[in-house]
């Protein structure tokens, strides 16, 4: 399988490998992709770079950043669920590449992909209640609930610097509430999407897909997330939904206290709020 970056390397040798990293830092990857940084450490979490389509009548919205095979480092990968636009080997497999990386995802990942082609050894099955030390970085895994998905977890990485969780796709559910007792949650992604006309059997039928904006505060308030990420909004093309509507939803509300719109290639940094887009936007 052939991975073509739609921006060519300049984004991934300048803004993901090229600055300095203090504290940690985030670069939004699509979807909802992240590579993560530190001085020590460096992470990706659900990486999807696949330039087709998952059906033939659902376009990929958002660009492909780089290619797997450009990352200059790669201490491990952790993946949500068996989504093909959170786990497929040819997108981190190259990542993989890099002395000790390993992938960490459900059982289920494994066992509805082909991962013939993976050492033994770089496949990590997790499970709610695993944790992970990976560099100055602490991993922990906790449940979710993604009715879509055949096996789904949540994470939650603990740095000095705060507290990050990763929601994946998965709803609010009783998991989110335990999250919320056990840390204090600085920064979190949640997927927020709409219902959606699928073609299914012949028919085109509705469906609900993701969480709505309400879903999406109720999440936040369970998890007790400080800054909100709304992740997965511009996947598809028939699936799409406007971030700006999460404001007025959490107007009377504890969390979030602030909502940060990214697009493909910002970058965050979990010490301050602000989005910081990328320097060469017209990749010159």
């Amino acid at each position: 399988m052939t991975i073509t970056s739609d921006w060519g390397e300049w984004w991934a040798r300048e803004e993901l490998f090229g600055p300095d990293v203090e504290g940690v830092s985030l670069w939004f990857l699509g979807v909802t992709g992240w590579a993560i940084r530190t001085p020590e450490t460096t992470l990706f979490i659900d990486p999807y770079f696949s330039t087709e389509r998952d059906r033939e009548y659902i376009a990929r919205m958002p660009p492909v950043p780089m290619e797997p095979a450009w990352a200059e480092a790669c201490d491990a990968v952790f993946c949500t669920h068996d989504h093909r636009d959170h786990f497929w080997p040819p997108s981190f497999g190259p990542l993989l590449d890099h002395d000790g990386a390993a992938v960490h995802a459900p059982a289920a990942c494994y066992e509805n992909h082909d991962v013939s082609d993976m050492p033994d050894d770089s496949q990590e099955v997790v499970e709610p209640g695993d944790s992970y030390e990976v560099g100055d970085l602490t991993i922990h895994v906790r449940g979710g609930r993604d009715p879509d998905a055949d096996g789904s977890v949540t994470y939650v990485l603990e740095h000095e610097a705060g507290t990050i969780f990763h929601g994946g796709d998965n709803r609010p559910c009783d998991a989110f509430e335990a999250v919320g007792e056990e840390f204090d949650v600085d920064m979190g992604m949640l997927s927020y999407g709409t219902s959606a006309r699928l073609y299914q059997d012949g028919e085109v039928v509705r469906r609900k897909l993701y969480n709505d904006a309400q879903d999406v505060i109720d999440a936040a308030n369970m998890v007790g997330i400080e800054r909100l990420v709304p992740t997965h909004w511009r996947r598809w093309r028939a699936i799409q939904a406007d971030p700006g509507a999460l404001a007025k939803a959490a107007t009377t509300f504890e969390y979030p206290r602030i909502i940060e719109e990214i697009e493909v290639g910002d970058r965050l940094r979990l010490d301050r709020p602000g989005v910081v887009t990328p320097t060469r936007l017209d990749g010159e």
